[in-house]
């Protein structure tokens, strides 16, 4: 074997960062020493694996044919020095989360990963959609749980459970208390909106692409609870997922506005990488999250402990 895992380590840390100082840091190497190791993989096998610009490093076509087998490889080895350390964990596991799953599914799930599996390390990371989705195209994380749509050639998608957007407002609102709303009724309201590139904002958009310019934002807010501040502070309608939601519509805090002329289904989704090697800890994970989620057929179906 010509190469060496630090080689590879410095190989993946450039392609994840296209910075040599960051991947350096990442790996808690000099600059000259990263630089150095990516220097002699190229070299010994006389390619390059990345286009110069500069101080960044973008991957090539070569590249990107042997970044897949070389996070593999890191994680089989990763496996093999926990076994021949006697270690009874999974290893560690790198998760990225939208925040609806992030805040309100995953801490649940997480928690009794770890309390199974004490030895393990889990990262979780929360982000929108669009963000999980380049991550996982960058190897930087094993697994995405996201909201909505991911339409990617690199990444499989697998579906997990069926999830609900509903408009809502403050119990005082003009309209709270009303069996239905119309669209008509909705669309010249100040809205309180997700930011572009969520899975939240994308269901909306879907929802509305028949009628372009309906529905501007008032506000935009990458937080889910900032939404849901916004709107109980009376400052216009919202859009989330019920399941974000049911706690507030039990306290009466907020009010669910049903609208029968937008369809805002959506389903949350597992997606990886379809080069990413599925290690003990994925697997087990994964199995996790589906038990967690038995029975419920929609996402504020699944049983939560309540928020008083």
């Amino acid at each position: 074997m010509r190469f060496t895992l630090r080689q590879i380590q410095a190989f993946v840390a450039i392609a994840r960062s296209d910075n040599v100082s960051r991947a350096a840091e990442a790996l808690s190497l000099s600059q000259s020493a990263t630089s150095a190791a990516l220097a002699e993989l190229e070299n010994q096998f006389d390619q390059q694996l990345f286009d110069r610009h500069g101080k960044r490093l973008r991957l090539n076509e070569q590249g990107r044919l042997v970044l897949p087998h070389a996070v593999e490889l890191l994680d089989r080895a990763e496996e093999m020095d926990a076994l021949l350390r006697g270690e009874r964990g999974l290893g560690s596991l790198r998760v990225g989360a939208t925040l609806t799953i992030g805040n309100y599914l995953l801490p649940l799930i997480v928690s009794g990963f770890l309390q199974s599996h004490p030895e393990s390390r889990v990262k979780l990371q929360v982000y929108n959609t669009s963000t999980i989705a380049a991550m996982l195209r960058r190897y930087e994380i094993d697994l995405g749980l996201v909201e909505g749509q991911v339409t990617d050639v690199e990444l499989e998608v697998e579906h997990w459970v069926e999830d609900e957007l509903v408009v809502f407002c403050a119990p005082e609102h003009a309209l709270a208390g009303r069996e239905t709303v119309s669209l008509a009724e909705i669309a010249d309201e100040p809205w309180i909106m997700r930011e572009r590139g969520s899975g939240t904002r994308e269901t909306l958009n879907q929802a509305l692409r028949h009628r372009p310019g309906a529905m501007v934002p008032r506000l935009e807010l990458e937080h889910t609870e900032a939404v849901k501040r916004a709107v109980e502070s009376g400052l216009g309608l919202g859009c989330l997922s019920r399941l974000a939601l049911r706690d507030a519509f039990r306290r009466g805090s907020l009010v669910a506005l049903e609208t029968p002329e937008l369809d805002l289904r959506r389903s949350f989704s597992f997606v990886w990488h379809r080069g990413k090697y599925h290690s003990a800890a994925i697997r087990r994970f994964l199995e996790d999250c589906r038990a967690f989620t038995a029975g419920a057929e929609r996402s504020h179906e699944i049983h939560l402990p309540l928020v008083r």
